[in-house]
C-alpha cells in the first residue's frame, strides 16, 4: 500500500482518534494516536489492510512514556510507526497481546523497565527482574525534577 493511501484510510477509519500522520522516511509513516483507540487500531492494521505487527519499543521523555508499536506492509516494504504518550503518573495502555502473541515479552519488559501497565495482558509475569533489582524500581525511568 502506498503510504499517502495508508494516511488517507487510517484516518478516513478513526478520524478524530488520529492525532497526526505524517510520511518521515522514503518508507516510514509516523502516526500519533489516542490511546484509547490502540487495540481498535492495531486489529485495524492486521485484520483489515494486511500489516504484519514487528515489535513495539518505548522510551522515556519530558513529554512520558512513549511508545511506538511499529507494523510493517511486506508488500510494499512501508512501515507504520503507531506512537502514544502515556503520563508520567500511571502509565498504562492496553495490552496488544490480545491480538498478537509476539507482543507478550515486549510488554512485559516495558512493564519491568519503565513501569508501564499493560491492561488484560494475557501472562503478566516477571521476564527480566527477578532477583536483579527490587520490585518497584524501573531502572529506565528518568527524573525529569533536575
Amino acid at each position: 500500500m502506498e503510504k499517502e493511501q495508508f494516511i488517507e484510510k487510517i484516518t478516513a477509519r478513526f478520524g478524530d482518534k488520529i492525532l497526526k500522520a505524517e510520511i518521515i522516511k522514503r518508507n516510514r509513516i509516523l502516526v500519533d494516536v489516542d490511546t484509547n483507540a490502540i487495540l481498535d487500531i492495531a486489529n485495524y492494521l492486521h485484520n483489515d489492510i494486511h500489516f504484519r505487527f514487528i515489535i513495539a519499543s518505548a522510551l522515556h521523555t519530558k513529554e512520558g512514556f512513549e511508545i511506538l508499536y511499529h507494523f510493517s506492509d511486506d508488500k510494499s516494504g512501508n512501515i507504520a510507526n503507531i506512537h502514544v504518550v502515556l503520563p508520567h503518573e500511571n502509565p498504562e495502555i492496553e495490552s496488544l497481546t490480545q491480538c498478537f502473541v509476539a507482543a507478550d515479552w515486549i510488554e512485559r519488559e516495558m512493564h519491568e523497565l519503565f513501569g508501564i501497565t499493560f491492561l488484560n495482558h494475557t501472562n503478566p509475569g516477571k521476564l527480566l527482574s527477578e532477583g536483579n533489582w527490587a520490585e518497584g524500581v524501573y531502572p529506565y525511568r528518568k527524573d525529569f525534577t533536575k
